[in-house]
């Protein structure tokens, strides 16, 4: 099999270029400060509760036409501003956030015709799962939820009319009053309808996690449904 990477949308092999993927399977670093204390053996450990980013390495080949492919790979690669979606025929199920900034050096093969050259693309810690991209709709309270992977930071949709209450795990929302739907994001921890912010409509001491293990997730009120879309991730 040919494999590639697909970056932004579009595909390596558009351009000629295919990939190794042995530098595909490393592991993000925890982020800890250590402290020394005269007189105590080891360190003393904070963990600072967040992964860093990762390199993630691709040894690459246009196996032809290489000065016309290297042009339009450059300005693919180089034009991008923040992160952008990464992919790659190797983990199939999975996508990364990542950023390329490095230089592309070329080495060209007979003629200039072909060439080998490596990807160092800058990515956030988390492989995140495209089966977590979907949401799921809970239609009856005290639902579980399973979570194989990381704590997982949800988009939830509350469905319903009037006041409402939704608990998952330990963490209770009060809706002071739903319109139809509501959207409640845990990663940027906001509350909105549409374009509306709706933060001064909830209440509540901080957005639901899903953590590793099951879920249980229940409503009151003037809830009817919820769809999860859950962002399941792992590194």
């Amino acid at each position: 099999m040919i494999n590639f990477f697909t970056f932004d949308g579009q595909s390596s092999a558009d351009f000629g270029v295919y990939i190794s993927g042995g530098g595909t399977y490393n592991a993000p670093e925890r982020d800890v400060t250590t402290y020394s204390v005269p007189g105590r053996n080891g360190d003393l450990i904070v963990d600072n509760g967040r992964f860093s980013n990762i390199t993630v390495s691709y040894e690459a080949f246009i196996v032809r036409d290489f000065s016309k492919n290297a042009e339009r790979l450059r300005l693919w690669l180089k034009s991008k501003h923040g992160y952008k979606r990464l992919e790659d025929s190797y983990h199939t199920d999975f996508f990364r956030m990542a950023y390329l900034s490095s230089t592309l050096d070329f080495s060209t093969g007979f003629l200039n015709w072909n060439a080998s050259f490596t990807v160092n693309f800058v990515c956030q810690p988390q492989r995140w799962l495209k089966s977590g991209e979907f949401p799921m709709t809970l239609s009856s309270t005290g639902a579980q939820l399973f979570n194989a992977y990381m704590p997982s930071l949800p988009l939830i949709k509350v469905y319903g009319n009037g006041a409402g209450t939704l608990v998952v795990n330990q963490t209770t929302v009060t809706v002071k009053s739903i319109n139809g739907y509501l959207m409640l994001d845990s990663e940027t921890q906001n509350a909105y309808k549409g374009t509306e912010n709706q933060n001064m409509n909830i209440q509540a001491a901080e957005f639901p996690v899903l953590q590793n293990g099951s879920n249980i997730i229940g409503w009151s009120g003037g809830i009817t449904k919820i769809e999860i879309t859950p962002r399941w991730w792992t590194i």
